[in-house]
């Protein structure tokens, strides 16, 4: 085989699997989502709310009622029902069966949480756009 078309032959490989490289968004988002399951299934919420992204902290804060409610429950189970990307592969939705343990009223309360994740270029990570797990929600 003569030398140019080796060359020509390792060329095409590299493209190739360059082309089969994700994204650095792609690669970025399932560490992060999995470090945001961690802080809600251990009910970590002050850890869970430095997941939200910093346009949605600004606009809809959660105020200290709210963490105060969510840290009246502990989770049980965190269940992934849905997952699909949006857009151009910068947005994420899914939609989680979160089951909490009412700690004052020791009654299990099941909730869906219907996330929304966008990537951020700047600071190249992914951030929550829907807020934290709503407990008053009805199911």
């Amino acid at each position: 085989m003569s030398r140019t078309l080796r060359t020509l032959l390792v060329l095409l490989l590299l493209a190739c699997l360059s082309a089969c490289v994700p994204p650095k968004r792609d690669k970025a988002l399932e560490p992060r989502l999995q470090q945001y399951e961690s802080m809600v299934r251990w009910s970590q919420w002050d850890g869970a709310a430095s997941f939200l992204a910093p346009e949605y902290l600004e606009e809809s804060p959660p105020s200290n009622l709210d963490m105060e409610r969510l840290r009246l429950f502990k989770v049980t189970n965190y269940t992934i029902r849905s997952a699909a990307p949006l857009g151009e592969g910068d947005q994420f939705t899914q939609m989680v069966e979160i089951r909490m343990f009412n700690r004052n009223q020791a009654v299990e309360k099941v909730i869906l949480d219907q996330q929304l994740w966008k990537y951020d270029e700047e600071t190249e990570n992914w951030w929550l756009h829907s807020g934290l797990p709503n407990v008053l929600q009805r199911y």
